[in-house]
């Protein structure tokens, strides 16, 4: 609960502290309590409709595995075969590899560490801050943990290695940087494997239907096949298209349109993994805004966003020039996928020390065995660094440099906004020094602070000292979950007296929902607050009567908690139009009005510079790099689907 809810105290107080001390509604709590779950599917679906999406899911997840051996003999035997046995070398390699990797530790274990059903280095990385508070951005709130799909477990003192854990991540700055910058550097190496496994995929299996110079196998299982171990053995030299021409002649069209098909699932897969990721990262503060398209109605998370994949489709096309075959892609696709591996495992560490809090033999042995496997993996990938193993990395650094920028600047802006935020003291001062005027209609004003009043109000009433009738300073923030059920997405609070009608609002995200119409947004929050002022306006009047009862001085002590527990029940039971008292109804259709005479949309119109005094790679960074980001991305309006004759853009400067 909020640190704002408080239980009675028994002692004689005055009648002021006495009404501060009692619990008041919170608009979350009211919310909660009709939380469906609708959207979670598997009970009702058919099993038509599970096979298909079960199969959706092992090509997106396993596609990858699966056409990894379009090329990993070519790759291998670059200078051609040396020795036979070195054949049964590899063979024995690939198979090992195949069960300790992708079977051992995906299938068993990773798929265990899920975020509500979500995956990836963006996931793992919310689900651990979930824990331990290790975001950079300081806008946690503790009505937070209280969404349903939160599934927060308390980490309590008596388990000593997670509590000491959980205090080293969250005190130190270190420690933070280091795992944000590991999420990025994951972020970007699938980013960079999103441009290496379509090509290396299709020109792969294409190329050697067409010339015979690429080996292939169309599934993982092949892998275990003696029959490409035996045919190299026996034709050493055909080890460039091995599998093609060990293919009897009749099974060979066949084979080459399946291979073909396996090739464009891999690289939808990668393709997909690509949308999801930059989604992911751009709703909690990590990248630039782009377009994110929902494609499904029906089920969530399945999104497409269009710079990114034209920016695919044009890396795909300069790479296949400058390449020209598999062997150079293969070297920078093994960076790119050891890397994320070894991250995984870090970040899985994590979690079980954490999360599941096991044994910690089980979790030296877990490090030991999978960190060291993968190590050795991306030490002889990295080995072809200057054989074309330098794209993924060359990648990661562009992408790195993006995200660190924006994200940098991001959590500054937040900062800044914390520390000249409008104080209730300095907004009573703002309304005795300016007359504020009011006009017909309702103000959402956008701010990302999600602790009080931005200081851009300040701004504007100095300049502009007119606001609408219905005032709400409006937060939209993104929680480390993948979803937030609609009827948890608002929380009210007062900015004034409630007959001002100035009202804080936040507006919960998880990092797959779909940002609704502005117009939609604006009257679902409306239907909420107006319950919200029902609340309190109850709330206050049951306790002033309340209060005035004698009988409160005489309780017996321990009474007064179920005393406050009678006025939340009174105040928490539904009310229909005909028992509610006139005047709360008509506090009602006032917002009804206000709602008709239209909604306008405040904007801060921030442009951010580095303070003068800072050094020359700050002003570089802030004032060129985030500004040239900013401006060649998506504006907030085109994020937040407004329509633009409803928008009023406010200016002002935050020197950082």
């Amino acid at each position: 609960m909020s640190a704002e809810v408080e239980s009675i105290e028994s002692v004689p107080v005055s009648r002021k502290q006495s009404r501060a001390r009692l619990p008041r509604i919170d608009s979350f709590l009211r919310g909660a309590d009709r939380v469906t779950h609708a959207k979670v599917h598997g009970a009702n679906d058919d099993w038509v409709r599970t096979l298909r999406l079960a199969f959706q899911s092992i090509g997106v997840v396993y596609g990858d595995i699966g056409t990894s051996p379009l090329y990993v003999y070519a790759s291998t035997f670059t200078d051609g075969i040396k020795h036979q046995d070195d054949i049964l070398g590899v063979l024995s390699l690939i198979i090992y590899s195949l069960i300790l990797l992708p079977m051992l530790k995906y299938v068993f274990i990773v798929l265990w560490a899920n975020d509500n059903g979500d995956g990836g280095t963006f996931a793992l990385y919310s689900l651990i801050s979930r824990y331990a508070k290790i975001s950079l951005v300081p806008n946690q709130q503790a009505e937070d943990a209280l969404v349903s799909n939160y599934h927060l477990e308390r980490v309590t003192p008596e388990l000593k290695r997670a509590h000491w854990l959980k205090e080293k991540l969250e005190k130190g700055l270190i420690s933070k940087i280091l795992i944000f910058a590991c999420t990025i550097l994951a972020t970007s190496m699938v980013m960079g494997d999103g441009v290496l496994t379509p090509l290396i995929s299709v020109i792969s299996a294409v190329g050697g239907g067409l010339t015979e110079k690429v080996n292939l196998t169309t599934s993982m299982t092949m892998e275990f096949n003696p029959l490409k171990a035996a045919y190299l053995r026996k034709h050493p030299e055909d080890v460039a298209g091995t599998y093609y021409k060990s293919i009897p002649g009749p099974l060979y069209w066949p084979v080459f349109v399946v291979s073909v098909a396996a090739a464009i699932i891999a690289s939808q897969a990668m393709i997909s993994g690509a949308f999801a990721i930059v989604s992911q990262s751009q709703a909690l503060g990590c990248f630039p805004r782009v377009k994110v398209v929902h494609t499904s109605k029906k089920y969530e998370g399945q999104v497409y966003i269009p710079e990114v994949n034209f920016a695919l489709a044009v890396a795909c096309i300069i790479l296949t020039f400058l390449y020209k075959d598999t062997t150079k892609i293969g070297n920078a696709y093994g960076i790119a996928v050891t890397a994320v591996m070894f991250i995984t495992t870090i970040f899985l560490t994590l979690v079980m020390l954490l999360i599941w809090r096991i044994s910690i033999l089980w979790i030296v042995l877990f490090f030991t065995i999978f960190g060291t496997a993968e190590l050795i993996f991306l030490s002889s990938a990295l080995y072809k660094f200057k054989q074309g193993g330098y794209f993924p990395i060359a990648v990661a650094g562009v992408l790195m440099s993006v995200m660190g920028i924006w994200h940098y600047v991001y959590v500054k802006k937040y900062w800044y906004e914390l520390t000249h935020m409008v104080t209730k003291d300095k907004l009573e001062e703002l309304t005795k020094r300016y007359t504020i005027g009011r006009i017909p209609g309702i103000g959402f004003l956008y701010s990302e602070l999600a602790q009080g009043i931005p200081p851009i109000f300040a701004h504007l009433v100095k300049k502009v000292p007119y606001i609408h009738s219905v005032f709400v300073f409006v937060s939209v923030k993104n929680l480390p979950i993948p979803y937030v059920s609609s009827e948890e997405r608002f929380i009210f609070r007062q900015a004034g007296p409630i007959e001002q009608r100035l009202f804080r609002c936040i507006a919960r995200y998880g990092y797959n929902d779909e940002q609704e119409d502005a117009n939609v947004f604006a009257a679902s929050m409306i239907e909420q607050l107006k319950n919200y002022v029902h609340d309190e306006t109850l709330f206050a009047e049951t306790t002033e009567q309340q209060l005035n009862n004698e009988n409160i001085r005489q309780r017996p002590v321990g009474q007064s908690t179920v005393h406050a527990e009678e006025i939340l029940e009174q105040v928490a039971e539904p009310q229909t139009e005909q028992s509610e008292p006139e005047h709360i109804h008509e506090s009602k259709q006032i917002y009804e009005q206000e709602l008709a005479n239209g909604v306008v949309y405040l904007l801060g119109e921030t442009e951010v510079r580095a303070e003068p005094s800072s050094n020359i790679f700050k002003k570089i960074l802030v004032n060129c790099f985030y500004n040239f980001l900013k401006k060649n991305f998506r504006q907030g309006e085109k994020v937040l689907l407004i329509p633009r004759d409803q928008i009023l853009k406010v200016g002002m400067v935050y020197e950082i």
